[in-house]
């Protein structure tokens, strides 16, 4: 267990539970539980969990995801390198499987460099029905929302001030955050962006998922696609 939690970092007694048992220990969470406090393994007590916004007529405001490349969400996380210089990353979501499409990190990043990371998206992975944001000057200038129409998406634009209706993806980077930028400290943004991409791989082909049954999201996207792919054919 104290291996696994060097390793993974701050997933959680839970999560490591899980990958104790994929490794073929015989242990449930009681006990994997008990072992987490004696260690002094325990993570920080989450924060209280915010309202949702609802309409007046009661509906939830937030789109849900019903499939695979439905609804992609963007957001930008904030650090600083050790000379104290900011810099940016630009996280991208898929809803419905919650798998991290990309992270891409530098000092700068306005609608240009957006368009710049999301194109190779689209190529690679065909493109989404909707992009969900908020109302950053980035996603809202007339270049992006331009290049949205002639590619065919639809964007998502979160009520101002209402951060939790972009829900998935502030959860993700408050796990980039927690898991990464909070344990490490980067000279470079090409230095970031190179441990960024190996904590990716292991966000999306390891760790588990409580959303996908303990499951991490990219074996839960190949299972989706599959599914979708026979039904087609059946059809």
């Amino acid at each position: 267990m104290i291996r696994l939690a060097k390793k993974y970092g701050r997933y959680g007694y839970r999560k490591v539970g899980e990958l104790l048992r994929a490794e073929g220990w015989s242990v449930n969470h009681k006990k994997v539980a008990r072992i987490w406090r004696e260690e002094g393994l325990q993570l920080p007590h989450r924060h209280k969990r915010r309202k949702r916004l609802y309409h007046h007529d009661a509906s939830i405001i937030r789109l849900r995801p019903q499939y695979p490349n439905h609804i992609w969400s963007i957001d930008f996380v904030h650090d600083r390198l050790s000379n104290d210089r900011p810099y940016k990353m630009l996280t991208v979501l898929d809803e419905y499987t919650r798998e991290a499409l990309s992270v891409t990190v530098a000092t700068k990043m306005g609608s240009a460099e957006v368009l710049d990371a999301l194109y190779p998206l689209l190529i690679n992975r065909g493109k989404p029905e909707y992009i969900r944001s908020d109302n950053g000057s980035e996603f809202t200038s007339s270049i992006f929302k331009d290049w949205l129409v002639r590619v065919g998406v639809q964007p998502i634009y979160i009520y101002p001030g209402s951060p939790w209706e972009n829900g998935y993806n502030e959860r993700f980077n408050g796990t980039l955050r927690s898991e990464v930028l909070n344990a490490e400290w980067f000279a470079t943004t090409r230095q970031a962006q190179v441990v960024i991409n190996q904590w990716l791989r292991q966000y999306n082909h390891i760790r588990p998922h409580h959303a996908l049954g303990m499951r991490p999201p990219v074996p839960e996207t190949i299972l989706v696609n599959r599914q979708i792919t026979g039904t087609k054919q059946g059809g």
